[in-house]
């Protein structure tokens, strides 16, 4: 069988008139429906049958039958003019800011932290808003990132990465975390070249905090061959360490009452200063569909991070 290629396409506002009088089985009936006159229906469904090279209709003086072949044609000009008004509706929806999906990568060390925090204000200010949370590691979280996996992350800056746009949310201090009877125990003026020489306990390989640590006890004076006993994939045990005597550690300000209120067996003590920090920041792709959603996210979480130990950053900072 030999194909012919039409060289016209049908209109929308076609299929619209066709779908409207093989509802309504009348011109009148179906042209009041749609709000169009009778004669531009009328000649609508011509258009259409021309086009298609196919009668969809047949007229009598006294009603409107679908043929055989505008039956079945009937079924699929409602399903294009249903998936039409769909995407219009999808299209009205990403017009309008804080609905649908999001979703966040956040690290390991800051969503215990904050998250009860990110999800008050969701919550309460952005009820529409769908957002669904994803627990990585920072390289994971950039390759979601990349991929479209991932609309927006929560972690530790700067990373360093070509085609990601980070918005400072605030700074915080590390405390050093110690066994109650050790000698700098609840201290509030250590300097940090006490660092060279301490037993440091760090999370395992891959978490950003334990780079961070690093990075502290080298700038203190820490030479690679120090001794750092890694053993620990995430702060709660680390802190069950320090408590059971085996060396101190580094935790961020905000971590310090989640991990250690509630073990008699730890202190904390503070850095003179300036103490080592961190910041912690919301990152997306450059050129984000969404760029200015996430910029106001991230003046509200701000806001909302005013009761937290930290550092607020300015707005466009």
């Amino acid at each position: 069988m030999v194909s012919v290629r039409r060289t016209k396409q049908p209109s929308l506002s076609q299929l619209r008139a066709f779908a409207a009088v093989a509802e309504h089985l009348h011109f009148r009936d179906a042209a009041a429906a749609i709000g169009m006159s009778q004669p531009a229906l009328s000649g609508a469904v011509s258009a259409l049958e021309e086009a298609l090279g196919v009668q969809l209709l047949e007229r009598t003086t006294r009603k409107v039958l679908l043929s055989p072949a505008g039956e079945r044609l009937a079924v699929r000009a409602r399903a294009v003019l249903d998936a039409v008004a769909e995407l219009m509706e999808e299209a009205e929806a990403a017009q309008a800011p804080f609905t649908g999906v999001l979703r966040l990568g956040v690290i390991p060390t800051v969503a215990p932290y904050l998250l009860p925090t990110v999800l008050r204000l969701v919550h309460h200010r952005y009820p529409e808003l769908d957002l669904q949370v994803h627990e990585e590691q920072t390289s994971s979280l950039l390759e979601g990132l990349a991929a479209g996996r991932l609309d927006l992350l929560l972690l530790a800056v700067p990373l360093g990465v070509s085609g990601v746009t980070e918005v400072p949310l605030f700074e915080e201090d590390f405390v050093l975390v110690t066994p109650q009877d050790h000698e700098l125990a609840g201290r509030q003026d250590i300097p940090r070249e006490v660092l060279k020489e301490l037993r440091l306990l760090l999370l395992d390989e891959g978490h950003c905090l334990r780079d961070q640590a690093l990075d502290i006890c080298r700038e203190a004076g820490r030479t690679d061959g120090a001794e750092v006993t890694t053993t620990a994939a995430g702060l709660s045990t680390l802190v069950q360490l320090v408590a059971g005597g085996l060396g101190v550690t580094l935790l961020p300000r905000t971590a310090v009452t989640i991990e250690t209120a509630r073990n008699t067996a730890l202190r904390t003590g503070s850095f003179d200063a300036p103490a080592p920090s961190r910041r912690i920041a919301l990152a997306m792709r450059t050129g984000a569909a969404r760029q200015a959603e996430f910029t106001e996210l991230a003046r509200a979480l701000r806001g909302a991070m005013k009761r937290l130990p930290v550092r607020l950053a300015e707005d466009g900072a």
